[in-house]
């Protein structure tokens, strides 16, 4: 069994898999508070689904870009579990949780966080060998300089403020992916760490650290 936890962003996702089945899946919008809510979420899914959490086998977390604290939080929470049960760790980019769930496209997919200050942290994918696959092009933008960017059709997926998706709706060379999608499914986080651990990729947990906006080049500290 495999825990994933998410907490990018105010939306925060828990979910636990045994590579055949979502055992359970959770995703709440926390305006803030994952520090409270983290733990006791967890333990709530535990005790719903009857699973111990002697019966977790590993553990999968989201790396980010997303919320410094955010971030910070759930990392920490899920190297305390790592480190006391003696469980291994795996990382995933956030915005591949996002690409993961979407069909096949002959497009370019563009996948978004909120960044703050009217920013978006962007991360460009291509459909190849059966899955969607990133460019390593993380960068951080305004809206108007990612449009301005986009010469060709494109599929643009994520976060996104009513405003933003009335912008994006009005140029007509590019598809967006309804809210409902562009949710961060935390089974899908689930199921990335699952491959990646079944594939013997797995993280220090002594070193793992958190992708940071700040880190992202072009991005002031």
């Amino acid at each position: 069994m495999l825990l994933a936890v998410d907490t990018s962003t105010q939306w925060v996702g828990l979910a636990l898999y045994d590579g055949n089945v979502v055992v359970a899946e959770h995703t709440w919008l926390s305006q803030g508070h994952q520090t409270v809510e983290l733990a006791p979420a967890i333990e709530w899914m535990l005790t719903r689904t009857q699973v111990s959490i002697k019966q977790i086998q590993a553990l999968g977390v989201a790396l980010g870009p997303g919320s410094f604290t955010g971030l910070r939080i759930g990392l920490a929470v899920v190297k305390g579990i790592a480190l006391a049960e003696k469980l291994p760790v795996i990382g995933v980019p956030t915005l591949d949780v996002l690409a993961y769930g979407l069909p096949p496209d002959e497009r370019p997919l563009i996948a978004v966080l909120q960044a703050g200050r009217g920013r978006l942290a962007v991360e460009n994918y291509r459909f190849t060998a059966g899955s969607w696959q990133a460019e390593n092009r993380l960068r951080v933008v305004t809206l108007r300089v990612l449009v301005e960017s986009l010469q060709e059709p494109v599929v643009i997926c994520g976060e996104l403020s009513a405003q933003e998706r009335q912008q994006l709706a009005r140029q007509h060379h590019i598809t967006l992916v309804s809210p409902a999608h562009s949710l961060r499914h935390p089974a899908f986080l689930a199921e990335l760490a699952w491959k990646r651990w079944k594939a013997g990729v797995v993280d220090d947990v002594n070193t793992l650290a958190p992708l940071y906006l700040h880190q992202v080049e072009g991005v002031p500290t």
